[in-house]
């Protein structure tokens, strides 16, 4: 479904990813795990056209998509929930979803993707007309999560859906991010709780100063020695 090859991203004079390939298949969750400033934000914005890389190509659905602008790779199939949730805060629950489908003209399907998104998320049907500015953190990344899923992406992209969650929360997300794979949406995630992220992802990739240093099941790597003392507090 996705196939990056050969990236290389720069901020200015920092190279930010260096070579970096990766392919995701249809149906997987893909976790990239690494340390804070290793470059994985940096690639789901440059898949999703927030950047542009340097060299290298970006296939998606075979189609090369590498430097397109955002609304043409969200058109394309691929919808970005960014780290730090991004609500509008001075707009409606319902309101920061319609945004979500504005590309989209097909009202019936659109009225449908509400239920879906209420359904998955009974808490923003039951705020749908309070100002997303007074959610809490939790309810906010649900609504992040529920206003990508309105533009029916193939492939979402989310990038640390549990930061500053209680534990509790992070349960019910993660079990949410499940659902909508399960519904048939494929799914890259970075995230920092990585014993979590590793135990619903089919395959994940290690990223180290944008750098790819390992790749495997996501079982595979759960039982590395070498990441279990970087990543997973070495238990």
């Amino acid at each position: 479904m996705l196939k990056i090859n050969d990236i290389n991203v720069y901020y200015g004079n920092i190279h930010a990813l260096k070579g970096v390939s990766l392919e995701i298949h249809p149906g997987e969750i893909v976790t990239l795990i690494g340390a804070n400033g290793a470059g994985k934000s940096t690639l789901l914005k440059t898949i999703s056209g927030l950047l542009k890389p340097k060299t290298g190509e970006i296939l998606f659905e075979g189609e090369h998509v590498a430097g397109k602008v955002p609304q043409l790779i969200v058109k394309r199939g691929i919808s970005h929930v960014p780290e730090g949730r991004r609500v509008f805060a001075n707009m409606s629950v319902e309101e920061n979803l319609e945004l979500g489908a504005f590309l989209r003209k097909d009202k019936k399907a659109i009225s449908e993707d509400f239920e879906k998104v209420y359904g998955l998320f009974p808490r923003l049907f039951e705020r749908r007309r309070q100002l997303s500015g007074t959610l809490s953190g939790g309810e906010q990344q649900m609504l992040a999560m529920g206003r990508a899923l309105m533009a029916r992406p193939r492939l979402l992209l989310l990038d640390e859906p549990s930061m500053g969650l209680a534990p509790l929360l992070v349960k019910t997300i993660f079990r949410i991010i499940e659902e909508i794979n399960q519904s048939g949406t494929t799914i890259l995630l970075v995230e920092q709780n990585a014993n979590m992220a590793l135990s619903i992802a089919s395959r994940a990739y290690v990223i180290e100063t944008g750098k790819i240093v390992a790749t495997g099941t996501a079982a595979e790597l759960g039982q590395s020695d070498q990441i279990r003392q970087a990543y997973l507090g070495g238990h």
